[in-house]
């Protein structure tokens, strides 16, 4: 199934999944995020199992080799929407570039609602 495979280095692939769930999480590792997708934590993304990750992050293929990520976050009340968006865009892509040699052109966050939950602090 190469078209589910990423090649990183010869003879070594690596699959659509993995790919989802180190987007997945340099994305949880951000301040601010509550969960990504349908409440995909740093705890349980490693277990969620592509057909969960894949209704919260989405890998685009780009026709020069690199990759577009398409995700949709939860955001923890009293953090800043601009901030918490760069900071998952930046550290999705050196996450995978690092991990996999695979440039990221594009981090598109989409903030999909507001955790409200105020009984934890905010910085």
């Amino acid at each position: 199934m190469a078209e589910n495979t990423f090649t990183v280095a010869e003879g070594v692939t690596v699959t659509d999944e993995v790919m989802t769930t180190i987007a997945g999480l340099a994305a949880s590792d951000v301040e601010g995020i509550a969960y990504i997708g349908n409440g995909l934590t740093r705890e349980n993304i490693t277990k969620a199992g592509a057909r969960n990750l894949s209704k919260g992050i989405h890998i685009i293929r780009e026709e020069d080799g690199s990759i577009t990520v398409r995700l949709a976050v939860v955001i923890k009340y009293g953090y800043e929407v601009p901030k918490v968006s760069r900071d998952i865009q930046e550290k999705v892509k050196s996450s995978v570039a690092s991990m996999t040699g695979i440039t990221v052109r594009e981090v598109d966050v989409r903030i999909a609602s507001v955790e409200m939950n105020t009984t934890e602090e905010n910085e």
